[in-house]
């Protein structure tokens, strides 16, 4: 009984054992004979004796040695099947977030609720973790391989759950100040709250924050679940080698997603694009910031001169080209979709089609019909897809060259930082914390880089070639459209089905009688077109005309045809119709249009698209006494001298001015006379009888009177280089 007492309660499991044990101990103590000197009675009881307690030693280091190890083979399955049931309990309840609370918020269509903020990447953890689920619940038929199907599994799944879950985490804190903000709108907050009562009452969610935690907690489980797991699972087993190596699987999984968000806080911190004014940059500016910013000076010069030697590294060097290769082109193109779109709206001005040409068939009448249809269809529809397909995605392209190219300009300048502390600590020995920040952040920001840019490269030029595709396919369907719609007005012209030869005579006919009706026109245009009054110049213009001439002759002088506004140094800034003279046809860098001129005082360039030959009228006038001046040029067209008395034979000459009227006016009173613009007329005093010059007296047909002298214009006589209707 004593015996019986000291086996523990279990013992009634261990009884095929037991009594294997003691059938061995029986077989080996059963044949000895009697000890000798004792009778045999008593070594007959005395072998009894010693069996019982051979027996019952070996019984007790059995009980042990078995009842520990199946201790641990049970708290082994049943962290197997935690592992197991936990992970389908956390899938649900992702399936619950996605599918029922996220749908839910969804079809509420509350403006202010950022759902993609709040759940991120959810979906792809899902289905992540479905599959996963799903090969654990397989494992359970694996009865001895089940550790081993385990361990496979997590090492199948490292990489999808690093990719899936750093995502996750990285966008957890934006998650979360998006929950408290929400808390501050009732309105919001009464909406979220209405639905996790509905949907999802038996969780007793109280919060978003309820379902948003799961994703992070359930991946720093998982190297604890295997853990426990591998701490009931004996060193000898054949599964404790590959559970040891998943539980470092997930152990790393987990090390690299923490470094992974710090990579992105430190890039959140940097990659936004600031727009100070220059006060607010002077208000940041102290000795600590000023210090630094020297430093980094000094540091770079001491680079380009080859004092210090400057960090080289290959692999991110040829990152950054690449990316700032990727980043000219879409600026460059940005520039040129903008170009291409301001033509268009300038062509899109021009609307033939609206204008009455008073002509009912004929081929004016197909043009108007195949401009109207440019105008209402095909190029409003080619506008809206540029848009859409070309403008819009090219936008978001170059915002999204914003953040990186911010953080490769960060990473310059703490590199120059990181390099001084690294000379400083060669020297000392040791840094402060604030110096061992500074290089953790260059190496973060380094390190984010190198592994985000190769990535990022690759999807800019993907979307770059997609944008050109589209431009390209854009430009071939505009022109398609265009060419059906001609064709379409083609076929109802008379000469469509004309060939090619009596097309070319027949066009050849149409033009020589054209150009004799032209002709002709013009002949009898010239008898009805008024002569235009020649103005004379005032005294000081007549001073520095003839100041002019007298230094470089009358062939030299030319006329500005526009308004010139200076722009660069030693441009000159000149009216429409100043007389100026040439000094040289070509700048000091040989550029032929870019002339230099004398403008009777001042010397400087012009824009020799914007002169031509002046040639003044000949005239007599008894206060400019000149030597005869003979003209190269034919005098102009309709200019013609008044006649004077008889005069010495002195020759003179007066420039052809012209005064019109800039602007419509009607007369108020009989003192006035209205004018119409552009109708010449000719003025007789340039003030009123009181000697204001906000008046001026004018003839106007025969008729005189007062107009506003603003609404008159002082312009040059010019040759006729075609013809136009009368005024």
């Amino acid at each position: 009984m004593g015996r019986e007492k000291a086996i523990p309660e279990r013992r009634s499991q261990r009884l095929p054992v037991l009594h294997k044990a003691a059938e061995v101990i029986q077989s080996q103590t059963h044949p000895n004979p009697a000890l000798p000197g004792l009778p045999a009675g008593m070594a007959s009881s005395h072998a009894g004796e010693s069996c019982a307690a051979a027996a019952a030693e070996p019984e007790c280091s059995i009980s042990e040695e078995v009842l520990p190890d199946e201790r641990m083979e049970h708290s082994q399955r049943l962290a197997v099947e935690e592992l197991i049931t936990t992970e389908a309990s956390y899938v649900h309840n992702l399936q619950l977030c996605v599918s029922d609370v996220r749908a839910h918020l969804q079809e509420k269509q509350l403006p202010d609720l950022d759902l993609e903020g709040l759940f991120s990447n959810t979906d792809d953890i899902l289905q992540v973790s479905r599959r996963f689920l799903e090969g654990l619940e397989a494992t359970a038929n694996q009865e001895s391989e089940q550790l081993l199907c385990i361990s496979a599994l997590f090492q199948e799944f490292k990489e999808e759950m690093e990719t899936v879950y750093k995502i996750y985490c990285a966008s957890y804190e934006h998650a979360l100040l998006l929950v408290e903000s929400y808390r501050k709108d009732p309105r919001l907050q009464e909406e979220i709250l209405e639905t996790l009562k509905t949907i999802v009452p038996h969780t007793g969610a109280s919060d978003l924050s309820f379902f948003l935690v799961i994703p992070v907690q359930r991946i720093t489980r998982y190297p604890l679940l295997l853990q426990k797991i591998l701490e009931n699972t004996p060193a000898s087993a054949s599964a404790y080698l590959a559970l040891r190596s998943a539980l470092s699987a997930m152990a790393e999984v987990n090390t690299n997603i923490n470094e992974y968000k710090r990579r992105k806080e430190v890039a959140t911190k940097y990659n936004k694009a600031e727009h100070l004014t220059l006060r607010d940059r002077f208000a940041r500016l102290n000795t600590h910031s000023i210090a630094k910013k020297t430093t980094r000076l000094s540091r770079l010069f001491m680079h380009e001169t080859g004092i210090a030697s400057k960090t080289e590294d290959k692999e991110y060097d040829d990152l950054e080209e690449k990316f700032q290769c990727v980043a000219s082109s879409v600026t460059a193109l940005k520039e040129n979709v903008v170009s291409y779109l301001k033509h268009l709206e300038v062509f899109l001005l021009s609307t033939p089609h609206k204008h009455e040409l008073q002509i009912d068939e004929g081929t004016a009448q197909q043009y108007r019909h195949f401009a109207e249809c440019l105008h209402r269809s095909v190029l409003p529809e080619f506008r809206r897809r540029l848009d859409r397909l070309v403008c819009q995605p090219l936008c978001s392209l170059s915002d999204m060259l914003v953040g990186p190219q911010q953080l490769v300009k960060k990473r310059l300048d703490k590199l120059l930082d990181y390099e001084e502390i690294q000379e400083r600590k060669s020297e000392v020995g040791s840094v402060t914390y604030d110096e061992e920040a500074a290089m953790n952040t260059y190496l973060a920001i380094n390190a984010l880089l190198m592994a985000e840019l190769p990535r990022f490269n690759q999807v800019a030029l993907q979307l770059l070639g997609q944008i050109l595709c589209s431009l390209t396919v854009l430009q071939r369907d505009l022109a398609t459209q265009v060419l059906q719609e001609a064709e379409k007005e083609l076929e109802q012209m008379p000469h469509s089905h004309m060939p090619l030869p009596s097309f070319w005579k027949m066009m050849e006919d149409t033009l020589q009688q054209s150009g004799a009706q032209l002709r002709t026109f013009c002949q009898k245009f010239e008898t009805v077109m008024p002569s235009p009054v020649s103005q004379p110049l005032n005294p000081a213009e007549e001073r520095k005309v003839l100041s002019l001439v007298s230094r470089h002759g009358p062939d030299k002088l030319y006329q500005v045809t526009s308004n010139i506004s200076g722009n660069k140094d030693l441009d000159l800034t000149l009216q429409r119709g100043q007389i100026v003279a040439l000094l040289q046809s070509a700048d000091t860098k040989g550029n032929t249009s870019r002339w230099l001129v004398d403008a009777g005082g001042p010397r400087g360039f012009v824009p020799a698209g914007k002169l031509q030959p002046y040639c003044p009228v000949q005239s007599q006038q008894p206060g400019m006494q000149v030597t005869a001046l003979e003209c190269g040029t034919e005098r102009r067209r309709h200019s013609y001298a008044l006649p004077e008395a008889p005069k010495p034979q002195v020759s003179t000459f007066t420039p052809a001015f012209q005064v019109v009227a800039g602007f419509s006016f009607a007369a108020r009173s009989p003192q006035e006379v209205s004018i119409q613009a552009g109708q010449p007329v000719l003025l007789l005093e340039p003030h009123d009888k009181k000697g204001s010059k906000e008046w001026s007296l004018v003839d106007v047909n025969g008729q005189k009177g007062y107009v506003p002298s603003s609404y008159l214009v002082t312009v040059p006589v010019q040759e006729p280089l075609g013809w136009s209707l009368p005024v």
